[in-house]
């Protein structure tokens, strides 16, 4: 998958934006955090927001996904294409 960017959002998150918007149904993506070990906090069908791997997640329905606290950008790849690929 591939990023246009992983940019610092507000000091201490980073947020990957897929080189094209995603159309992710919100529903199944429910499914697939939770079989990853993810802890739901709030979802609609335009974003999630989830604990996962001790970082507050939100993933929204265009594929940016953001991870909160990560400064690591190459780490922050990493986690989105893994999860957006279960998403697409």
């Amino acid at each position: 998958m591939r990023f246009t960017t992983a940019r610092l959002c507000g000091g201490k998150a980073l947020m990957a934006v897929p080189s094209e918007d995603l159309d992710i149904d919100m529903s199944a993506a429910r499914e697939v955090v939770t079989s990853m070990g993810g802890d739901i906090v709030s979802s609609d069908d335009m974003m999630m927001v989830y604990n996962w791997n001790g970082m507050e997640t939100t993933l929204y329905s265009q594929g940016k996904i953001m991870f909160y606290p990560l400064e690591d950008k190459p780490l922050c790849i990493r986690y989105a294409t893994e999860t957006l690929e279960k998403l697409v």
